[in-house]
């Protein structure tokens, strides 16, 4: 009976370290995420962009963990998201020149694209396009979660 009991017990803390690592690893770049920037900020910086387009929930690769939704615009000095990405750690912004919706597709045109910048916070983003990007060389933006190489959205933009 001791021996089932200490079993029952050592599986049991291990479900609970397990599942608060998960909760922990989720909830972490929420906790820390900057204060998202506001509709008023993202109207005026996204006003001399050349480009917009939609994120989607319904990308082969996204999921109920990794997905986009909302109006991104690509300027020459920003690119903004007036919606939502799903939290995580570690985001990136790419563009590509080609259309990407797996993570297939990334990895293996990876090499090819335009790494622009981080994005921190989930509801809204600003992210200042590096002097050394030209967005009209691309077509596709994309945000990968580096971490854990996993794709979380994409849009077509031209």
């Amino acid at each position: 009976m001791k021996k089932r009991f200490l079993i029952l017990l050592v599986v049991t803390h291990l479900l609970v370290g397990v599942v608060g690592f998960g909760a922990g690893i989720y909830a972490l770049p929420i906790l820390i995420a900057p204060p998202a920037p506001s509709e008023s900020e993202i109207k005026e910086m996204s006003s001399q962009a050349q480009y917009s387009a939609n994120f989607r929930k319904d990308l082969m690769d996204s999921d109920a963990l990794h997905w986009g939704e909302g109006k991104v615009t690509i300027g020459s000095t920003y690119i903004t998201l007036m919606g939502e990405v799903a939290p995580g750690p570690d985001y990136k912004l790419y563009l590509s020149t080609e259309f990407v919706e797996t993570e297939a597709d990334f990895k293996r045109l990876k090499t090819t694209m335009a790494h622009v910048g981080e994005v921190k916070t989930f509801n809204n983003f600003v992210v200042a396009v590096p002097p050394d990007i030209d967005p009209s060389r691309y077509n596709t933006i994309i945000i990968w979660c580096e971490t854990f190489g996993e794709f979380i959205t994409s849009a077509k933009y031209q």
